[in-house]
C-alpha cells in the first residue's frame, strides 16, 4: 500500500466518520477503529500494540469531529447543556481509569472486546432496540456513575459514548434529537480524557511506529480530521431532514461485515 493509498484511505475514512458522527451520534470510533487496524496492518504496525493505536487514534479525532458536529446540533438547538455539565465529571473519570486498564490488556483481548462492541452496536441499529422512555434523568450522583459507565466502556472501544449515551438519555424521556446532540456534545470531554489517557500511557512502550505520541499516530490522526471536521455539520443536519432509520439499518449491514472481517483475521 502506497503513501497516496493510505492519504486517501484516511480521507475517506474522516468523511464517512464525520457523517455519522453528526447523523447519529456514534461518534464515529466504530468505524474508524477497524479502518486503522485495516490500514495499520498493510503498513506492519506492531501488532501487539496496534489496536491500542487505533483506539488512542480515534479518540484523537474525535475531540475534533464532536466540536464540528455539536456546534451544527446547538444550531439546531439539540444539546441540553444541564445534562452535558451533569454528565461529564463521571465521563472524565471513567474513560481516564478505563484508559490506564486498557493499557494492561494484550492487544488480543482488547481486539475480543471490539469485536463484540460491533456486533452489539450493529444489531442495537438494525433492530432499533431502542430503550422505551420509562423513567426521568436521575440525580447528580446517579448522572456520575452513568457517565462514569459511559466513559469506562468507550476507553475500551474508542468511540465518543454515542452508543451507550443515546440509550440512556432517550430511557431517561430526553428526545431523540436532542439525545444525539447532547451526546454528540458529551463525546468532546469523552475523547480529550481518553486521547490523554491513550497518549500517557504509550509513551514508555518502545518500538511504536514514527510520528507518534502514546498510542495516538499523528499522520491518520491529520488525515481523518481533515474531511471529519468538514462532514460532521453535514450530517448533523441530515438528521433533521433524511430518513435516519433506513440509514441506521444501512449502517448496521456494514458494520456487520466489519465485525465479520474482524472477527476472521483473528482465528
Amino acid at each position: 500500500m502506497n503513501l497516496w493509498e493510505v492519504v486517501l484511505i484516511y480521507l475517506a475514512a474522516g468523511s464517512v466518520a464525520g457523517f455519522l458522527a453528526g447523523l447519529l451520534g456514534v461518534g464515529g470510533g466504530v468505524l474508524i477503529v477497524p479502518i486503522l487496524m485495516f490500514v495499520f496492518t498493510a503498513q506492519h504496525f506492531p501488532d501487539d500494540h496496534m489496536i491500542h493505536i487505533a483506539i488512542g487514534t480515534s479518540f484523537a479525532s474525535i475531540m475534533f469531529t464532536s466540536v464540528s458536529s455539536l456546534r451544527a446540533h446547538q444550531a439546531h438547538g439539540a444539546v441540553n447543556w444541564s445534562i452535558v455539565q451533569r454528565i461529564t465529571p463521571g465521563i472524565l473519570l471513567g474513560t481516564l481509569a478505563g484508559t490506564f486498564l486498557v493499557a494492561k490488556l494484550p492487544a488480543s483481548l482488547l481486539k475480543g472486546f471490539f469485536i463484540v462492541f460491533i456486533f452489539y452496536v450493529a444489531t442495537q441499529l438494525l433492530l432499533n432496540l431502542r430503550p422505551k422512555p420509562k423513567r426521568q434523568l436521575p440525580g447528580t450522583v446517579g448522572m456520575i456513575a452513568a457517565g462514569g459507565a459511559i466513559g469506562l466502556v468507550s476507553s475500551f472501544v474508542g468511540i465518543g459514548g454515542g452508543a451507550m449515551s443515546v440509550p440512556f438519555m432517550t430511557w431517561s424521556n430526553v428526545r431523540m434529537h436532542n439525545a444525539i446532540g447532547t451526546s454528540a456534545a458529551i463525546g468532546f470531554p469523552l475523547s480529550v480524557a481518553g486521547t490523554i489517557g491513550y497518549s500517557l500511557n504509550g509513551l514508555a512502550i518502545k518500538n511504536l511506529p514514527e510520528w507518534t505520541i502514546g498510542f495516538v499516530h499523528l499522520p491518520s490522526l491529520a488525515g481523518l480530521v481533515v474531511t471529519s471536521v468538514l462532514i460532521a455539520p453535514l450530517g448533523a443536519r441530515a438528521a433533521h431532514k433524511l430518513p435516519v432509520e433506513v440509514l441506521k439499518k444501512v449502517f448496521a449491514i456494514f458494520l456487520y461485515v466489519i465485525g465479520t472481517k474482524l472477527l476472521l483475521t483473528s482465528i
